[in-house]
């Protein structure tokens, strides 16, 4: 009787702590001023994405070998990254844009951290052709911030946790060792669900970066380069890190093609920087 008790309150515990996360995540949403875009990103605040991206940068910068020591290099990363945040709606918004040069020669990625910490490695850096490529690269990044794509992550994870936390306290018996592996399976479910949302956040900053490189004066088609680029770097039978987290450029470049054409009806101007 003691345990059906315990058992009892553990699910209305349970219930309580689902119906809460979902009420937290379901409950608020903000107009994205850049984008539009309704999203649901909890209680994170522009101030605390942006303390978050400063408090993590430190360790992702170890990780990938540290910034590089080649100043030219450095000072392109950041006098394009700069020049694509200044003259595109990316300055309206109240992130702190820094960008990092990593002295990773071997592993072929970009990515952004929330707040405005943008990294691309020299590995990458290194096979693009041109400025405009460099600025299709960083532009597509800082879409990520604009778009508050790591905001609206952390209120899916703290959903996820939420759920998580719910059927695992409904589902584990502490007198039944084996409710430990169901406990586990819910927990690396809830990963998944989180993982396979990044592949639009892809998609939806390869839109946003083409209009921020186009208000910029770069030509937006050094962004369908990019991906040939990766599409090379994958063809000696070990794929780029980028594919990690980034649709597969073939995907992409269709896509990029249909924003070009929405940006440019009337065809691409003559005066943007190839």
């Amino acid at each position: 009787m003691g345990n059906r008790s315990r058992g009892g309150f553990g699910l209305l515990i349970a219930v309580a702590i689902a119906l809460f996360s979902l009420f937290r995540y379901f409950g608020s949403s903000q107009v994205n001023e850049v984008t539009g875009e309704k999203q649901r990103v909890g209680n994170v605040t522009p101030e605390q994405e942006i303390a978050l991206g400063l408090q993590a940068e430190p360790q992702i910068t170890q990780q990938y070998g540290g910034e590089s020591s080649d100043p030219r290099l450095r000072g392109i990363v950041e006098s394009v990254g700069q020049r694509v945040v200044a003259q595109s709606e990316a300055s309206k918004t109240p992130y702190r844009y820094e960008f990092h040069l990593l002295a990773d020669d071997k592993t072929v990625n970009a990515f952004a951290l929330p707040g405005g910490q943008i990294f691309i490695t020299q590995a990458l850096l290194r096979q693009l052709k041109s400025e405009a490529q460099v600025a299709g690269v960083l532009g597509h990044e800082v879409a990520h911030v604009v778009a508050r794509h790591g905001a609206e992550h952390i209120a899916k994870q703290e959903l996820t946790q939420g759920l998580t936390g719910a059927a695992v306290m409904a589902t584990y018996d502490p007198n039944n060792p084996s409710s430990r592996g169901s406990a586990a399976v819910i927990a690396a479910v809830g990963q998944l669900v989180n993982l396979k949302y990044g592949r639009e956040d892809e998609l939806e900053s390869d839109r946003l970066g083409v209009r921020f490189m186009s208000e910029s004066g770069y030509d937006p088609r050094a962004m369908i380069r990019v991906m040939e680029v990766l599409k090379a770097a994958g063809g000696g039978g070990r794929q780029p890190e980028f594919f990690a987290s980034h649709p597969n450029p073939e995907n992409r470049i269709g896509k990029i093609k249909e924003a070009i054409a929405k940006e440019f009806p009337d065809g691409v101007p003559g005066n943007l920087q190839p």
